[in-house]
């Protein structure tokens, strides 16, 4: 008994020593987890209406808004957070302005208002701050997560998964088929509307931690990665977050105990999540390579 004790020891302590030992770790894993919680439907959502690339827009698009509450009022979360919602509303709402009236689709439009977005938000950042100061706010620090942040990322989980579990006959319907949508309910556009608020809100609140470029990763790696297991859409929810559960605690442990930056390496972990199901997953490469295992996984 006591071998095997000896054996297991150092596995428990590289595990979970890191969360028991040091508080900013505790808060790091909580607000991870509730990001999981919240970013990972989201970005299925994303995913199954074709809008991947819109969550990397709009991540991009709340920078103006961030950099103005930081130039105003430092790294407080309040100011900077209102600032990135209201920008990226702009942006989401301005961008189907103008491809509901004119002849621009909304790739087009979307990409147009974020790259002019991020351009004004670099700026104002760089002319007034450090490069310390861009980098905190382009990537973020989910080891500096304080009570404040914690308290907006638990809130906009609330909102994200109740407004999911009121709407999601109707999330399910305008993904899948918003023309059937609308020919039966009048509340189609209303549903888009709502559905980027979600979106924005979840990125705003994975700003403190991630920042505004890794922040759509959280919410479009794993969601993307679960789509070659599943066809359900409650299914790929179920397993998009356990892909970001599993991506979030292993890239703290990982940033720990070999000093890497604790963002990147959640996002890297996402990412050979996704590269290992795009081989080995029920509807990935080697499925369709190989015939046999094609019939036996059908």
């Amino acid at each position: 008994m006591a071998p095997t004790y000896a054996r297991l020891l150092p596995v428990f302590e590289y595990l979970f020593e890191p969360f028991l030992q040091y508080g900013f770790m505790q808060r790091a894993l909580f607000g991870s987890i509730i990001l999981s919680l919240s970013c990972a439907p989201v970005g299925v959502f994303l995913m199954l209406r074709r809008m991947s690339l819109t969550g990397d827009a709009m991540s991009h698009a709340i920078l103006p808004g961030a950099a103005l509450g930081f130039l105003f009022f430092g790294l407080d979360i309040m100011p900077m957070t209102i600032g990135g919602l209201i920008v990226g509303l702009v942006v989401a709402l301005g961008s189907g302005l103008v491809s509901r009236f004119t002849v621009q689709k909304e790739d087009a439009s979307m990409a147009a208002f974020y790259l002019m977005s991020l351009a004004v938000g670099v700026l104002l950042v760089s002319w007034h701050g450090s490069s310390v100061d861009l980098m905190h706010v382009l990537f973020g620090s989910v080891l500096a997560l304080n009570d404040d942040a914690l308290t907006l990322i638990v809130s906009v989980a609330i909102v994200t998964l109740a407004t999911l579990l009121i709407f999601w006959r109707a999330l399910v319907a305008e993904c899948l088929d918003p023309l059937f949508l609308r020919s039966v309910s009048g509340i189609g556009s209303v549903v888009h509307v709502l559905f980027l608020v979600l979106v924005v809100l979840n990125l705003v609140s994975g700003f403190q931690a991630l920042g505004t470029l890794l922040s759509v990763g959280l919410m479009m790696l794993p969601a993307v990665a679960s789509r070659f297991w599943s066809n359900d859409v409650r299914s790929l929810c179920a397993i998009a977050v356990a892909i970001a559960l599993g991506a979030s605690v292993g890239g703290l442990l990982l940033s720990y105990h070999a000093s890497m930056p604790s963002g990147p390496a959640i996002i890297m972990l996402a990412g050979a999540a996704y590269l290992f199901s795009a081989v080995l997953g029920r509807r990935g490469i080697l499925v369709s390579i190989l015939p046999g295992r094609r019939h036996k996984t059908a």
